[in-house]
């Protein structure tokens, strides 16, 4: 029973938990990179390089049939990721500074 509650006390502390949130949110951006590259950069690049469709260019050797387009797609995913990873680093956050104090709100007479 010890080992049950040892493993709550640690998922629950604050870091555990933004990393899960960091791997969601990493995930969903996978996403979209994945989809920005295969539905708008690789046609564009097929384009202009005489309408080669990247899925499908492959090498026969053999019997065996290497997909290679699709290791480029890869490729080209992990790239932008990597750059944009380069360009904007997980940076800490600064503590908010303290609040300021209050002001006495009542009017001081100028006559005293």
């Amino acid at each position: 029973m010890g080992f049950v509650k040892e493993f709550k006390e640690f998922a629950v502390k604050g870091n555990v938990m933004d990393m899960a949130v960091g791997v969601i949110i990493g995930g969903a951006f996978g996403k979209i990179v994945t989809s920005m590259v295969e539905d708008l950069l690789m046609p564009l690049v097929g384009m202009l390089t005489g309408g080669v469709d990247f899925t499908s260019l492959s090498l026969t050797v053999g019997d065996a049939n290497v997909k290679y387009g699709n290791l480029l797609q890869n490729v080209i995913d992990f790239v932008i990721v990597a750059f944009y990873s380069k360009r904007h680093p997980n940076q800490p956050q600064k503590p908010l500074p303290p609040p300021l104090p209050k002001k006495n709100s009542s009017p001081k007479s100028a006559t005293s």
